[in-house]
């Protein structure tokens, strides 16, 4: 596995970088409860020079508000055929398709999983998918895998104690 290739992340968001639950108000209106641990992993990964992206099935002004935060390049929602979707982004980012890791964590997320340079999911990803992950988090999604993923790319780079070091020491 060359980690070095890596240029781009793709992450899914229910699963991934949140739980794998929909939740609702008295009101009806959906709520979404995200890992700061997994944004600042994401922080520091882009001071490594990483981009990021997000591919979901669904259409959330929550994910959209969390994507700004995190400076997220590429916001993809309301796609139901990622991989299409993954085929578009790497031809806009002139990336072939080993440039790209793959955060995911169920069957909607496989098919570009199978076709990345690199693939990693939480520990509770549906078993289809940790089959053909080069690393499996011993976290569950939404609960600081996404950080523990991107940890291990950049120390697999030797990159993550140096630039954590950079973004948050004196």
């Amino acid at each position: 596995m060359d980690y070095e290739k890596i240029k781009l992340m793709v992450l899914d968001v229910d699963g991934t970088l949140t739980e794998d639950g929909i939740y609702y108000d008295s009101n009806g209106k959906e709520i979404k409860r995200f890992n700061v641990k997994d944004g600042l992993g994401v922080l520091v990964a882009r001071n490594a020079g990483l981009k990021f992206a997000i591919i979901t099935g669904r259409v959330s002004p929550m994910v959209q508000r969390r994507a700004e935060e995190l400076e997220i390049e590429y916001l993809i929602q309301g796609v139901q055929k990622k991989y299409s979707a993954l085929l578009n982004l790497a031809e806009k980012c002139a990336l072939s398709l080993d440039e790209i890791g793959y955060i995911g964590d169920d069957l909607n997320d496989l098919q570009c999983m199978e076709a990345v340079g690199f693939c990693a999911c939480p520990e509770d990803a549906v078993p289809q998918v940790k089959k053909i992950c080069h690393h499996i988090s011993p976290m569950r999604g939404g609960n600081g895998a996404v950080r523990e993923i991107l940890e291990y790319l950049l120390s697999q780079r030797g990159q993550w104690d140096t630039v954590s070091d950079v973004c948050y020491r004196i």
